[in-house]
């Protein structure tokens, strides 16, 4: 997590070019980008990197160059963001649809909007077919949801209006906090081996994993 110098979006245009930027430096990072969402005090995406460094590269590419637009557009000076932001890889198959709702929801957690649908700084208006973010990649899990388009829509919809399991949110966002993996125990013991550190507390294990592909959900605030 980031501290803020102050809101990171002013107007339209700031959100706009933001979405710019990501959509950018996905591209140049080779960055799937599931699920995004925009907040005055917070951004945060759902993402699957294709090497290691790719989710570095993609934050700092757009902290430079939104930043920079920003203070000119505004007339200031300074960083909007101070410090790093926070990251934690997640097994797929028990966290990715989670973790996508959270990141949709998350205008409505933080009373910006009284539904998802309502806020148009996140990917739940793509997810149920209001809108196309072209530089979106849907994931597997999510086209799994149907056989067409409007099949998947409509289960991300029906999805959406259940309520989000709390103890399983208030995981994945301490996990993004501290940098934890999310998973079972085997899952985590795989991913701290490749990575030659212990990466996760023992309440944060969970049952077998059925895919071993990490997955990143990156919070700034």
């Amino acid at each position: 997590m980031q501290g803020l110098t102050g809101p990171a979006f002013l107007d339209e245009g700031d959100y706009l070019y933001f979405l710019a930027c990501l959509a950018d430096a996905a591209r140049v990072a080779d960055l799937a980008v599931h699920a995004w969402v925009l907040m005055p005090d917070a951004v945060q995406f759902l993402v699957t990197p294709s090497y290691e460094s790719s989710v570095a590269m993609a934050m700092q590419a757009i902290g430079r160059r939104y930043v920079e637009t920003f203070n000119r557009r505004h007339g200031r000076r300074g960083t909007v963001w101070r410090g790093g932001y926070c990251a934690t890889v997640i097994e797929p198959d028990r966290y990715f649809l989670l973790a996508s709702q959270v990141i949709d929801h998350a205008p409505v957690r933080n009373r910006l909007a009284a539904e998802p649908g309502s806020y148009p700084w996140s990917s739940y208006t793509h997810h149920i077919g209001l809108r196309v973010d072209r530089f979106i990649k849907d994931h597997p899990l999510y086209r799994a949801l149907g056989d067409t388009p409007s099949d998947r829509h409509q289960v991300y919809r029906d999805l959406s209006a259940q309520p989000l399991d709390e103890l399983a949110v208030d995981n994945l966002m301490q996990s993004t906090l501290k940098g934890w993996v999310l998973g079972s125990a085997a899952y985590c013991e795989w991913a701290a081996q490749t990575a030659n550190r212990r990466l996760m507390p023992l309440l944060l294990r969970d049952r077998p994993p059925r895919d071993r592909t990490t997955r990143a959900l990156a919070h700034v605030d």
